[in-house]
This record gives C-alpha cells, structure tokens and sequence, in this order.
C-alpha cells in the first residue's frame, strides 16, 4: 500500500472539492438543493441549542434564591450599581446608604419592578417576581443586614415598655406613634444587630452637641420655650418643643438660652430596667422594623405616586 505525500493529498482534496462544488454551480437546481439543506441543518442546530438551554433553565430558576438573586443582580443591576451595589457611574451606593438600608423589602420590590420615575433606574418588568424576591434577598446580604434574628424577648412586652414604663416614646417615634424630639426608630433595628440596640439603650454615646441636649429659651417678655434647636445662625434660632412645634425666635429678642447638662437620651436604662425586659424593648423594635414602613418611606411613596 502506497502512501501519499502531504502535497499530493492536499492536492487530492483540493481537486475533490471542485469536482463537488462545479457541478452545483453549473446546475442551478443542484446548488439551490444543495443551500437549503444546509440551511436546514443550521437551523435544526439552532433548535437543538436552544432545546438544550430551555432544559437547563428550570434548572437555574429553581437554585437557592441567594444564587440566583446574585446571577440576576449580576446581569441586571452591576452593570450600574457595580458588583458589591456600592455604586458607580451611573447609579448610587445601595449596599450602604442608610436610606436605602431602611427601605422595607416589599418597597425594593416595588421599586425593582415599576423603576423610579425621572430618574435612571428603569423598570424591569421582564423579570419574574421570584427573580425580583431573590435580588431583594441577595442584596440584603451585600447590606448585611438581612440575617435570621431571633428575637430575646417578647415585642408586646416591648412595646408596653416603650410607650410607658421606660418613657421612649416622649422622645422617640416609632411606626407613627410617639414623640417628635429625637430620632425616629421605626427602621432602626434594620441597621443595627441585638447588641448594638442594647448597647445603644443601656450605654448611650455622650454627645457634646447641643443639638443632643434640650433647651430652655426665655422671651424678654417671659415666655419659655422648651425643646431642641433644629437651626441657628448669628441672628435667629429655630427651635422645636416637645409638642413638635417650630418656633423661629429672634435672639434679640431672648432674655436668656440655657441648655441642659444632661443629654436628651437617659444614661440610666442599664439600672432602672432590668434584662429581661430590655429584651423586650429590643425585640419590639426588631418586629416592628420587619414588618413596617417608617413614616419617611411613607411619604416618598406617597409623592412618587402622585
């Protein structure tokens, strides 16, 4: 048995395929036969590609929602928001931003779907509901703060203690109830862990600033004001009291201003309540921060729907 040179066997092919294609080109019926079976067989490829794709799909959708919250974030919002969600060119931090840290799920939810109106974030209504769930879900684990907690102690107990025995709500807000002073804690416990709440209760951060500190505001004419000033400058202040009305006053007009030694925030919860029934301060705040809008959240929707 002969063997072929490499010349000659490419020459042999070579001489093979014009004995295959001149025929076609000189018989029109031949070459247009022979084109639509070969558009045939692409096309039967392309289904069978996508056949297999189809199959590996559920596959995909049914996977953890953590994993597949992170493929369709990556596909959906990094491109914007960046890999981590701590924002790039063309989109904000969501990973740290406090306001959207406070945003309830059904509110990212809400968001993620109808987009924001006039800005750059778009709708994607393309995605399926479950798809949607599991970015809220793999976003809140870029936050961090979307970890199972178990509640120590009883929120009725808490919320009792809340608004009587321990005083916060003279102060604080807290799902649209409460005082006007200081901070609003309904979406607090969604920032912050059992410990930190705990710490912030029983061993508060002294804070020098007056604005931590209540004031007392004397009228030449004898009037006193009581509350905490919002604004100031060389002329004027603007003053809130415990009603949570503002007072703009004149300080030419003041006969005296005296703030209190002792912070707004009592440094004696560690004492004057006991464990058990921090736990339930604590844990009323964690219910009510998983299960509630906070007015500020409220209000935004409100004017994005109007």
């Amino acid at each position: 048995m002969q063997s072929r040179s490499p010349d000659r066997a490419n020459g042999s092919d070579t001489a093979c395929r014009r004995c295959l294609i001149l025929p076609m080109l000189s018989n029109p019926k031949l070459f247009c036969a022979t084109l639509s079976g070969l558009l045939a067989l692409c096309t039967a490829n392309g289904w069978l590609a996508r056949s297999q794709t189809a199959q590996q799909s559920p596959q995909q959708k049914n996977g953890q929602p953590a994993t597949r919250g992170k493929q369709t974030f990556l596909s959906s919002c990094a491109g914007c928001h960046g890999l981590d969600g701590r924002g790039g060119e063309r989109a904000p931090n969501i990973a740290e931003k406090p306001k959207t840290q406070q945003l309830s799920d059904a509110r990212l939810f809400h968001i993620i779907e109808n987009g924001i109106p006039g800005t750059g974030m778009p709708a994607f209504h393309s995605l399926e509901s479950a798809d949607i769930k599991a970015v809220v879900t793999y976003l809140r684990t870029l936050q961090g703060t979307k970890k199972a907690v178990k509640l120590p102690g009883d929120p009725k107990r808490g919320e009792t203690i809340f608004f009587a025995k321990a005083g916060c709500s003279a102060c604080h807000m807290v799902a649209g109830k409460g005082g006007f002073i200081a901070s609003d804690l309904s979406a607090y416990a969604r920032t912050h862990a059992v410990e930190q709440i705990r710490k912030a209760i029983t061993n508060p951060t002294p804070d020098s600033d007056h604005q931590a500190r209540s004031v007392t505001a004397t009228s030449r004419g004898g009037e006193k004001y009581v509350g905490i000033i919002r604004n100031e400058d060389n002329f004027s202040l603007q003053l809130q009291t415990l009603d949570g009305a503002f007072h703009f006053v004149a300080k030419s007009d003041l006969e005296g201003l005296e703030y209190s030694s002792q912070p707004l925030m009592p440094s004696d919860y560690g004492s004057t309540l006991n464990s058990s029934e921090l736990n339930d301060v604590i844990s009323y705040l964690i219910s009510v921060a998983n299960t509630t809008s906070n007015p500020t959240e409220a209000r935004q929707k409100e004017f994005e729907e109007e």
